[in-house]
């Protein structure tokens, strides 16, 4: 059968269908390279040299041995042909021909002072990707006895395995400062008004503060409150005034203030308990006439409009979050929970980069 099917395809078509396959089951390997890149700190290399430089050059900046080098050609190859740097014919200093390895739009985001490389450790982390493992297991099994993918693989949830495991939430918090500093500048930059008018602000599950801390210098008279667990608040060694930090549970209470920021909280858990922590946001903001608001920052799925690669970004992130049992959302999955929560139907979606959106909810 299998035979016959396939003498009904083109020979072309044949071995687009056999790379694509072969893509999908070494798929990880583009990964590690680029996971290998960043500790190697080639995209910083390349960027030092005025954003081109050779593989001897970056061989030497970045301590290969000499032996080496013609393995991180290879690495180069495939991160070229991936899209993450780009490679174009050059000359050396002996007139002999060489390739040139350049930064591409993807790869800038990993050099320069805000950043998106500390996000790499914890996302292609052994105990992260390890979590997919047992997948099919996952499937077959009852969700209360499995619980998500990370509890299937290790016995207890990421964020309790955080709490004891000091190598992983140092990962995972310079995961969440990357993913803050760089995208919170770019909604102040673009969506700074959403903030204005408001005397106080509480950013839920926010860590050690790396958003609300430049929430608070772009807009010093904002009293920002950060509330995480005890755990997560007990690590933050040192704070220059501008924000203050409370230790407690989302799901039981939020301290009032003017609004509540969710920045990629929601899109950790199901429905239900999404519809809980908006409970508790609604009971800690006064009424929209008073400026009263929630404010989540999220994906808001749908937006590809045709572009392949925004949907299969889409579905990735959507599906990476199967390990927390979590979920990325669609605007009328979004509307459902607001309305769940005892929101207001005028809720706002703006865009900021694609899926990733700012959302505006009302009591």
């Amino acid at each position: 059968m299998t035979l016959r099917l396939l003498a009904e395809v083109s020979p072309h078509d044949l071995l687009v269908g056999l790379a694509e396959l072969q893509n999908h089951l070494l798929g990880y390997v583009k990964s590690m390279a680029l996971k290998c890149a960043v500790d190697l700190g080639i995209p910083n290399a390349i960027y030092r040299r005025g954003g081109a430089a050779t593989l001897a050059e970056i061989a030497t900046d970045t301590a290969v041995h000499p032996a080496k080098v013609p393995d991180l050609q290879r690495v180069m190859e495939l991160l070229s042909t991936s899209g993450i740097f780009s490679a174009t014919a050059g000359e050396d200093s002996g007139g002999f021909g060489v390739v040139v390895y350049g930064l591409t739009t993807a790869s800038r985001f990993l050099v320069g002072w805000r950043n998106l490389s500390p996000m790499v450790p914890f996302l292609v982390s052994p105990v992260v990707v390890s979590s997919f493992f047992s997948m099919c297991d996952w499937f077959r099994s009852e969700p209360a006895a499995a619980g998500s993918l990370f509890e299937l693989a290790h016995g207890c949830s990421q964020r309790d395995m955080a709490g004891k495991d000091a190598a992983l939430n140092s990962a995972l918090n310079d995961y969440v400062v990357a993913d803050s500093q760089l995208f919170l500048e770019v909604i102040i930059l673009d969506k700074g008004r959403i903030f204005r008018g408001l005397s106080s602000l509480i950013d839920v599950g926010g860590g050690h503060g790396a958003a609300t801390q430049i929430i608070a210098r772009a807009f010093p008279r904002i009293k920002c409150t950060v509330l995480d667990l005890p755990h997560v608040v007990g690590q933050v060694t040192a704070c220059d005034g501008e924000l203050h930090f409370i230790a407690g549970d989302m799901f039981e209470s939020i301290p009032p203030a003017d609004a509540v920021l969710l920045k990629n909280i929601l899109h950790e858990w199901g429905d239900e308990d999404c519809v809980k922590i908006l409970q508790r946001c609604k009971e800690a903001i006064p009424s929209r006439h008073a400026g009263g608001k929630v404010i989540i920052i999220d994906m808001v799925r749908g937006s590809a409009k045709g572009d392949s690669k925004i949907s299969e970004m889409e579905a990735i992130q959507n599906m990476f979050m199967m390990h927390v049992n979590g979920m990325e959302r669609g605007e009328n999955e979004w509307k459902k929970i607001f309305s769940d929560a005892g929101f207001s139907a005028d809720y706002k979606i703006m865009p900021i980069l694609g899926p990733l959106s700012v959302i505006e909810i009302y009591p």
